[in-house]
């Protein structure tokens, strides 16, 4: 799952959603010196993960798309994902997407000094640009879509991605609800499971 998702499956907790947010930009075992709570974040970020791999139905969305894009198939599933998240995001909370957004800057300007470094140079593009509610429009996804592939110097060709998300809206955004309430009622349960010191 891509940021938005990420957040959102924190469950408002501040600390957890740090580590949450954060977890992709930490390597193996190094975040012992974090707080307990975004250490507890980034483990409940490798659960979803771990979960996401494994299950049939992004398997499915991905394979959709493995002839044109091939291993980047996955990360573009992850941000279609999103989209559908944000689009329909009056489905999966009461507070509008627009609050959300600005508590989770909030949330980064509180604890910046624990975020690492690549986190810090990305954080001012992203609430310039704000990323997460532009989610929810075609035209946002095209944006990050391109951003990525200029990243990795044009070799996923993910920008053209946009063109299959049109092509198959509605069996991308149909997959996208069964699984995400699987997701939601599993990573409860991870986070439940996670014991404050």
């Amino acid at each position: 799952m891509n940021f938005l998702a990420h957040i959102y499956l924190s469950f408002n907790d501040p600390e957890i959603t740090i580590g949450n947010f954060i977890a992709d930009s930490i390597r193996g075992n190094k975040f012992q010196h974090l707080p307990h709570r975004i250490q507890q974040g980034i483990l409940l970020h490798r659960f979803i993960d771990t979960y996401t791999d494994s299950h049939k139905i992004p398997k499915v969305s991905s394979k959709r798309l493995h002839k044109n894009y091939s291993h980047y198939s996955r990360v573009i599933v992850d941000i279609f994902y999103d989209h559908f998240l944000a689009k329909n995001w009056a489905l999966y909370s009461d507070v509008s997407l627009e609050l959300f957004v600005e508590n989770f800057y909030d949330h980064l300007e509180d604890y910046y000094h624990f975020l690492p470094d690549g986190t810090k140079h990305m954080m001012p593009y992203m609430v310039a640009d704000n990323w997460l509610l532009n989610y929810s429009k075609m035209d946002g996804i095209a944006k990050v879509l391109n951003g990525m592939n200029r990243r990795i110097r044009n070799k996923s060709k993910m920008n053209f991605a946009i063109l299959d998300l049109e092509e198959h809206y509605d069996d991308f955004e149909e997959e996208f609800t069964h699984f995400f309430e699987e997701l939601v009622i599993f990573s409860k349960q991870k986070y439940n499971s996670l014991k404050p010191l």
